[in-house]
C-alpha cells in the first residue's frame, strides 16, 4: 500500500507500545488486523518508528500539510526591490535575484511575471565588429541595394560542419529516478565526433548541393583551396551552366576564408562570373564578420540541422541522407522569402549605419 490512512497509522502506534516499543511485533499485529498476508506488504520498521516520533511531538500521526509560499511576500515593498535590481543588473537570474535579496525564489519569479509583467528573452550571440566594419557593412548594403533591384541574380554559397551526434546542451540533459536510486548516467561523446563538411549554393528560385567535401573513402577532408576549385570544377560550375534562370547576368557570392581567396580559386571564378564575383577581393568586397547579411547562415544553416538532427541520424550514411532529403524538399516560395528578407536586411543595416541588424527576425 502507497498511502496509510489515520486509522492504521494508530492501530500501528498502539500496536507498539502494547508490544513494548517492539516494531517487529507492532508489525505482525498490523497484518493480522488488516488481513495482510505477507509482512513485506505491512508499514516497514521505519516508518512505524516514524510515525511513533511524530506522534510523541505533534500528538498526530497524520502528515502535516506543507506551508505555502504566502501572498503576502508579494507586497509593494518586494516589489519594488525586485523592480530595482532589475534596473541594476537585468541578465541575473532568478536564482540568484532571489538569494541576493533575501527573498524566496517562488516569490521573486510571481512579482516578475505577475506583477511587473517581465519575460525572459535569449541574448543573441553575434561576432564582435571592428570599428572599421561599420562603414564596411553600410557601404556594401548601399551598392548591392543600387545594383540589385531583386537579389535573384545572385548564388550565395558556404559550407558548413554537420556532426554525427549533433549538439548536446548539458542544462537540460536530466533523467528521473527514484530517491536513493542514482544511477550515475553518463552521454558518451567521442573526442573528436564524426563529423560531414556540406557546401551549397543558394538562390531565390533553387538551391545546388548538397556537395559533401570527402576522400574516396566516404571520410570528411579539411576544405583547402584545391578541395574548393575541385568542387567549383567538377560539381557547381558543370551545374549552374545546365540552370535554366543561369545567365551573364549572374552573380556569385562568397566569404572571405582563405580557399575561397586564394589566387588561382579567384582566377577560376573571375573567368567563369566576369566582374560578377561577390566576396573579398571581389567586384563587391563582401564584409567580414556579417553572418546576419548572408542567407547562408541566417537561414540555411539554422534550418537544415532543426530538422536534419529530428531523427537521431546514428551513422554517417543517414546523416547525409538526412542532409540531402532536408535540402531537395526546401520549397521555391520559401527561398523567395528569404531573397525578400534579404533585401530587408541590407536595407536596416543601412538604417542602421551598419551595425547589427537587432530587430530582425526572420520566420520560416
Amino acid at each position: 500500500m502507497s498511502q496509510w490512512t489515520g486509522e492504521q497509522r494508530a492501530f500501528a502506534i498502539e500496536a507498539y507500545f502494547k508490544a513494548n516499543d517492539s516494531c517487529a511485533v507492532a508489525r505482525r499485529r498490523f497484518c493480522s488486523h488488516y488481513n495482510i498476508r505477507r509482512l513485506r506488504d505491512a508499514p516497514n520498521e521505519d516508518l512505524i518508528r516514524l510515525w511513533v516520533r511524530r506522534f510523541r511531538t505533534t500528538s498526530s500521526a497524520v502528515n502535516n500539510p506543507r506551508p505555502r509560499p504566502s501572498r503576502s511576500s508579494r507586497t509593494d515593498d518586494n516589489i519594488e526591490l525586485v523592480a530595482n535590481s532589475l534596473r541594476d543588473n537585468p541578465r541575473q537570474s532568478v536564482r540568484k535575484r532571489a538569494a541576493a535579496l533575501g527573498l524566496p525564489k517562488t516569490i521573486v519569479h510571481e512579482i516578475l511575471k505577475k506583477d511587473l509583467k517581465f519575460h525572459p528573452f535569449k541574448i543573441q550571440i553575434v561576432q564582435a565588429l571592428k570599428p572599421n566594419d561599420y562603414n564596411l557593412r553600410k557601404s556594401v548594403c548601399e551598392t548591392m541595394l543600387q545594383r540589385f533591384h531583386t537579389v535573384n541574380t545572385i548564388f550565395w554559397s558556404d559550407e558548413a560542419h554537420f556532426h554525427l551526434n549533433g549538439c548536446v546542451y548539458k542544462q537540460n540533459c536530466r533523467y528521473w529516478s527514484p530517491k536513493g536510486q542514482n544511477l550515475r548516467l553518463k552521454h558518451q561523446q567521442p573526442l573528436h565526433s564524426p563529423k560531414v563538411t556540406v557546401w551549397c549554393a543558394l538562390s531565390s528560385g533553387r538551391i545546388i548541393g548538397p556537395y559533401f567535401f570527402e576522400n574516396d573513402r566516404g571520410q570528411a577532408i579539411t576544405v583547402n583551396g584545391v578541395s574548393y576549385r575541385l568542387m567549383l570544377k567538377d560539381y557547381f560550375l558543370p551545374t549552374i551552366r545546365e540552370h535554366p534562370a543561369y545567365s551573364s547576368h549572374t552573380w556569385f557570392q562568397q566569404d572571405g576564408a582563405t580557399p575561397h581567396t586564394a589566387r588561382e580559386t579567384m582566377a577560376l571564378l573571375r573567368d567563369f562570373f566576369p566582374k560578377k564575383l561577390i566576396s573579398r577581393f571581389g567586384d563587391i568586397l563582401w564584409p567580414p564578420r556579417s553572418p546576419d547579411l548572408t542567407p547562408m547562415d541566417f537561414f540555411l544553416w539554422g534550418y537544415l540541422k532543426s530538422k536534419v538532427y529530428e531523427t537521431n541520424p546514428a551513422t554517417i550514411s543517414a546523416l547525409k541522407e538526412n542532409i540531402v532529403r532536408e535540402v531537395n524538399g526546401i520549397p521555391a516560395s520559401l527561398l523567395h522569402r528569404v531573397a525578400r528578407n534579404t533585401e530587408v536586411r541590407f536595407q536596416e543595416c543601412v538604417r542602421r549605419h551598419g551595425q547589427h541588424l537587432d530587430e530582425i527576425i526572420f520566420k520560416k
